[in-house]
């Protein structure tokens, strides 16, 4: 069984831009606790600031009401007890003690010997005895130290080993470390010293957080160290969603993690932190476990062909296809069933056109849009030849003026060109349009209703669909037109009208 450690509300609270209030951190604490069932949260730093001691305490009296307080860990210093007062006072019993690593740090920053830095340590960890709290040891920079000094971190451990430490936290604190000398080094401590217990603390600065996460598991280390969203200093920490999948999938090991919660907390730190998610992260992006190419959706629908082990149910997610120009009739098949929609191989060919169509202009079609484009096709208004083309047009809208229209538009084969200005930008297209039937003595209909509408969810990329009511000769009909524009919706929705009445129908 993998211990997991999460660090969002401590170093993930370290990402650059990001606080997060005392009434989020409890929130985001009961869900990874409560729901996620995460081993052990690191909360705070001791000393941070009023703000960060008042969050701590709310959490710990939460935590002491729902018997969770013994997972809850607080970052001290070497400072004399000022830290274990802190965190006593705040109201939590878990310490996790900052050392130094590395003889570097030990000797340029500290300006200590290194029996001097031991001696101070095993102070610290004896008050805190005293005290009923228990201590965990962070070997600060420890990568560093086994690249540059190992004899002092092996002087290190032998000097700490004996005490009352309940784990010791290695973490590569500046990202320096690969899969394959932290494989190498996470080794060294495990067989050196089996009787320990040790955390892996992995940052993500050469984009090998998760990598390094698997070799320090494979070499025998039993704790890991992540955030939510792979929140962290500088490049961030090992994101909990990804090192949730590989210690299952690729490490064949078991966690106390619910997969199916892992989505949930994810869009909730996203919420707080005001650091999006890029579409592309594993497991909790928004486009992961969606299919784009037609040859997969095709796959998919013969035997699963395209699945792997990271299905969207464990996560809490559902498979989705996307709609574009890079979609084939398997994507739509897909797309219809969740809708319900059944249609016949010519009608599905027209659909496939038009959306590939549509791809072209705008980055994605969602399944939502699916309804408006089959409609919007569907409904041609019974015009079949196209008697009245739009050559060009041109819109102009400028702060202080009314908005213009340039349009030069085919009637039987004849170009005619005419401009006008207007109170929006359609109101100007209809009127340089009408101008051109008055010099044609052509009579001109009457628009009696216009309605807007977008598929739900309020997305600003989403396809607008305009319908219009006209009359024209005593008769009432509409025509409706389907775009990522909606001045250009009403424009299509306008020139099936004209050829409707072209063609008398």
């Amino acid at each position: 069984m993998i211990e997991i450690m999460d660090t969002t509300l401590r170093d993930g609270e370290q990402t650059s831009g990001v606080s997060f209030a005392a009434h989020e951190k409890l929130s985001i604490a009961q869900m990874l606790l409560n729901e996620l069932g995460v081993d052990r949260l690191e909360i705070a730093s001791a000393h941070v600031s009023e703000g960060e001691f008042e969050g701590v305490k709310m959490i710990s009296e939460w935590a002491k009401r729902s018997n969770n307080l013994h997972k809850l860990e607080v970052l001290g210093l070497v400072d004399g007890g000022a830290s274990i007062q802190w965190i006593e006072k705040a109201g939590c019993r878990v310490m996790n003690l900052l050392a130094k690593g590395s003889y570097k740090h030990v000797t340029e920053q500290l300006r200590r010997v290194p029996e001097q830095h031991f001696e101070d340590i095993r102070k610290e960890i004896a008050l805190a005895q005293r005290r009923g709290m228990e201590v965990n040891v962070y070997l600060e920079t420890w990568s560093n130290g086994m690249v540059d000094s190992p004899d002092y971190v092996f002087r290190m451990i032998d000097a700490l080993k004996d005490l009352p430490v309940r784990r010791f936290m290695i973490p590569d604190t500046l990202g320096i470390l690969n899969p394959f000398n932290a494989y190498e080094y996470c080794r060294q401590m495990v067989e050196r010293y089996p009787g320990l217990q040790f955390d892996f603390h992995a940052h993500n600065d050469y984009d090998l957080a998760v990598a390094n996460v698997l070799s320090a598991v494979r070499a025998g280390i039993k704790g890991v160290h992540t955030t939510v969203n792979g929140l962290g200093e500088r490049a961030g920490n090992a994101p909990l969603s990804s090192v949730l999948a590989i210690i299952k999938d690729q490490l064949q090991e078991e966690t106390n993690l619910r997969e199916d919660k892992i989505n949930k907390v994810s869009r909730l730190v996203e919420s707080f932190s005001g650091i999006r998610v890029a579409p592309n992260r594993p497991v909790v992006g928004e486009s992961v476990f969606t299919q784009c190419a037609g040859v997969h959706a095709d796959g998919d629908r013969k035997n699963c062909l395209y699945y792997n082990a990271l299905l969207p149910e464990r996560f809490g997610r559902v498979r989705e296809y996307a709609l574009g120009k890079t979609s084939g009739k398997s994507n739509i098949s897909k797309n219809l069933e969740a809708l319900g929609i059944d249609m016949d191989e010519e009608t599905m060919r027209k659909v496939t056109e038009r959306i590939i169509e549509l791809g072209d202009k705008k980055e994605m079609v969602t399944q939502e849009d699916l309804p408006y484009i089959i409609s919007d096709l569907l409904n041609q208004d019974g015009v079949a030849d196209q008697k009245i083309r739009i050559l060009n047009y041109s819109l102009s809208l400028a702060q202080g003026l009314r908005p213009v229209a340039t349009l030069k538009i085919e009637i039987d084969g004849e170009a005619y060109e005419q401009s006008a200005s207007g109170d929006g930008q359609y109101d100007a297209f209809m009127r340089a349009l009408r101008m051109i039937y008055t010099d044609l003595g052509r009579p001109f209909p009457m628009l009696t209703n216009y309605s807007v509408s977008i598929p739900p969810g309020g997305r600003t990329d989403a396809f607008v669909q305009t319908i219009i009511s006209w009359n024209f000769a005593g008769v009432d009909f509409k025509t409706r037109g389907l775009d990522g524009d909606q001045t250009e919706a009403a424009i299509k929705a306008t020139i099936k009208m004209l050829n409707r009445i072209e063609s008398g129908s």
